[in-house]
């Protein structure tokens, strides 16, 4: 055992008690977790002031002075009792404050000994006081490793009461790094640390405890960013690069199926980027390896043509195919979709989800098994063990991040050799976040729209222009167009939800009367045969209105309708938001997005409107959501695991994190198993990276780099013309400067980094 695995109870400050606190708290067991305990941000210990010299402010403030005097005032309760001393400088006094006070502090103040205290002030009654200050001997504070800039730690109220503060941490982190000292074994290739110039792996993670100056702890964050970065994206190329050697099925003719529909029922021209993808997914499954890539869209990019022709390619070469949604809705559409447009061939295809009768899932399940189906599309139900292939060629997966790991690989153990894989995503996703859930899989990306669709208009509306709204619904109307309206699902209370639905549909009543008028209305609350018949009043044209949840924003696809009205839009996500916007613009007549809103709005919601009238590209907009949700919130629960960043941040340090996957996309062309002696040591860090629990994300989002708001570019400019002029110096050596790698493209632009991976 190491001793950074040392238990957190065995170093000196902790013992049992405070150990319990800090696995609990902080999830702090060993030395290792308290070593890697990254602060949130940093204060500036540079400056006292004297007494005299205070002014009414929320700044935080340091004071040399002693205590003259101690009293304990009583309050009604022993809850209400205070300790109040009488603090003294040259210049003046004031008052400490403790509310609550142990008897610890009470037994340990010390009279007329020099302290440093640290806090912010309040004045009353013409006396500034400082309650529960941060205080230290003027002795203990001279002799100390914490220098003028001090970390900030992750807390929690629990931690403050057991009297685990701030000065606490930092003595307990002094105390870990006088009993292992700096030396700390390297982590990062070597063919890294010299042309970016990087501080050795013990004197990064001394600076970003203690740092010595603004310049020290800037390099500190960009080597133990980079180095988090660095790892992330080893283990997906690394594992990209195996599963391109995992033996696939070979497709290797293009048949009757792909043919005769690409010849004779195509219903549009394709445009030349789902050409494009198309041609890349044949390429994957002709050579033997199986395929995993990513297939990202916006909304109407038309994803769906392009898994209907990977398919066939399946059939053509006597596969199965499946594909496999989140929900029975979804399922039900792609199915339709598919069908339709099958329609004049001879494919058996089916549908299977949780409501399918007894009777057709027995058939269903013999038509799998037998080979007599050829392609099936459902929900989670493809998974049951009762469903088996006969031989299952091709998987495709919509919107991959609504299922986890656990369930994906059912599928790929439902034949001898696992099935191709196409996953589908309609939630664009930023290409920083991209590079760190998806490294591992081949990303295609359809960027451009069919032809004759218009860019959709979206125009934000307060309450109080309602009647103008429904003048402009009473013309399209007018013209044969069709309007959907949208109310939020509230999620805290089902029957608020439904409340201002009923309302809302009761308002439209009145405004849109029959016989002239038909409204459907789409809820949770009805029964699934009641949504249907809503449904299709819909979408045969026979109601002009329909007023929905936001079970429509993987509903029905209605060409005639063209304008979105969306109902309390703050209350909305910017991805959802652009989702349901997705359901109109279907035909080739102008479509419109109405947001009505509040007029007070937040700050989030105003810059959320914003976007969307700004932009319909999905792209733009999912990087505003990053930097608004965090990636957490984007992905969710089960892709979340994958990104517990410690000190790293997304939205942030996107251009390290290209500088980050050039040097791993090098390190794994030379060597990809990581055999090579000169580079044991990253194999045994990610191996250890890879077999430890996730960690809880504390990094707070706060990312202070220097008490003086010193960017981490700038400091470290030096460390990119450093490897630059190693480049210079290798020739085209590549960013490892072995032959056949390629140069980074991660070079500073004007405002920070650039360039894409």
């Amino acid at each position: 055992m190491s001793v950074l695995e040392t238990p957190i109870e065995y170093l000196k400050g902790v013992g049992p008690q405070r150990a319990t606190l800090l696995k609990n708290e902080l999830q702090v067991a060993n030395f290792q977790d308290l070593l890697h305990l990254f602060p949130t941000r940093y204060i500036d210990r540079t400056q006292y002031y004297k007494i005299q010299d205070l002014q009414d402010s929320s700044a935080e403030v340091q004071i040399i002075g002693r205590i003259i005097h101690l009293k304990t005032v009583e309050g009604k309760s022993k809850a209400q009792q205070r300790l109040v001393a009488t603090f003294v400088d040259d210049t003046g006094s004031m008052e400490l404050v403790w509310f609550r006070p142990s008897q610890w502090l009470k037994d340990h103040l010390l009279i007329n000994v020099p302290y440093v205290i640290f806090g912010k002030c309040a004045l009353f009654a013409g006396v500034f006081s400082m309650a529960h200050p941060e205080m230290e001997t003027l002795e203990e504070h001279q002799n100390t490793l914490q220098g003028n800039i001090q970390a900030v730690y992750p807390s929690t109220e629990k931690l403050t009461k057991k009297g685990i503060s701030q000065r606490v941490m930092r003595k307990l982190l002094e105390n870990l790094f006088t009993e292992v000292g700096k030396l700390f074994q390297e982590t990062l290739p070597h063919e890294m640390i010299q042309p970016l110039r990087l501080l050795p792996k013990g004197e990064a993670l001394f600076q970003i405890h203690f740092p010595q100056s603004q310049e020290l702890l800037a390099k500190a964050q960009f080597r133990l960013k980079l180095e988090e970065l660095f790892y992330i994206q080893l283990q997906l190329i690394q594992k990209n690069y195996l599963n391109k050697k995992l033996q696939g099925y070979v497709f290797p003719k293009v048949g009757d199926y792909f043919n005769t529909f690409y010849h004779q029922y195509l219903p549009f021209p394709l445009t030349n980027a789902q050409k494009r993808v198309i041609k890349e997914i044949r390429n994957d499954v002709a050579t033997g390896a199986q395929m995993n890539r990513l297939l990202q869209g916006d909304v109407g990019a038309g994803k769906t043509i392009v898994a209907l022709f990977a398919m066939l390619l399946a059939l053509d070469n006597q596969f199965q195919a499946c594909l496999m949604a989140p929900t029975e809705i979804l399922a039900q559409q792609h199915y339709e979709s598919i069908a339709s447009l099958l329609a004049p061939m001879d494919i058996r295809i089916a549908l299977l989800t949780g409501s399918t009768k007894t009777k057709e899932r027995r058939e269903i399940h013999e038509g799998l098994e037998s080979g007599q189906l050829q392609i099936v599309v459902g929900t989670h139900a493809l998974l049951e063990d009762k469903v088996k292939f006969h031989n299952l060629g091709l998987a495709i997966i919509d919107e991959q991040h609504r299922f986890g790991v656990e369930q994906r690989s059912k599928l790929w153990h439902k034949n001898q050799l696992p099935p191709h894989v196409l996953i589908m995503s309609a939630t664009p996703i930023p290409r920083t976040l991209a590079m760190s859930l998806y490294g591992d899989l081949d990303v295609s990306v359809i960027d451009e729209l069919p032809p004759g669709r218009k860019p959709i208009k979206t125009i934000h509306q307060y309450e109080t222009h309602r009647a103008r709204v429904y003048q402009f619904l009473h013309d399209e109307i007018a013209k044969g167009r069709q309007v959907y309206v949208v109310y939020p699902l509230i999620e805290e209370s089902e029957a608020l939800a439904f409340k201002n639905l009923t309302e809302g549909y009761n308002q439209l009543y009145t405004t849109f009367p029959p016989p002239k008028y038909t409204i459907a209305m789409v809820h949770g609350q009805l029964k699934p045969e009641e949504k249907d018949v809503q449904m299709r009043l819909f979408s045969e044209g026979k109601a002009q209105i329909m007023v929905a949840t936001t079970v429509i924003e993987v509903g029905v696809n209605v060409p005639n309708a063209s304008v979105m009205l969306i109902e309390s839009a703050e209350r909305f996500g910017l991805s959802q938001l652009h989702q349901l916007r997705g359901r109109v613009g279907r035909g080739a007549e102008q479509s419109y997005c109405i947001l009505m809103t509040d007029v007070k709005l937040s700050h989030d919601s105003r810059t959320r409107m914003e976007t969307m009238v700004a932009t319909c590209d999905g792209f733009q907009i999912a990087e505003v959501d990053l930097k608004l949700r965090g990636p957490g919130d984007l992905m969710g629960k089960q892709q979340s695991g994958v990104l517990a960043l410690k000190i790293a941040d997304l939205v942030k340090d996107g251009g390290l994190l290209k500088i980050a996957r050039d040097y791993a996309t090098d390190l794994i062309r030379i060597d990809p198993e990581l055999a090579d002696p000169a580079h044991q040591h990253v194999a045994h860090t990610l191996h250890n990276r890879l077999h430890q629990p996730p960690a809880e994300d504390f990094s707070g989002g706060d990312d202070v780099v220097g008490v003086h708001g010193v960017e981490v570019v700038e400091v470290v400019g030096q460390a990119v013309e450093g490897v630059e002029r190693h480049l210079e110096g290798h020739g085209r050596g590549g960013v490892l400067g072995r032959a056949g790698a390629r140069p980074p493209r991660a070079w500073r632009g004007a405002g920070g980094w650039s360039g894409s991976p």
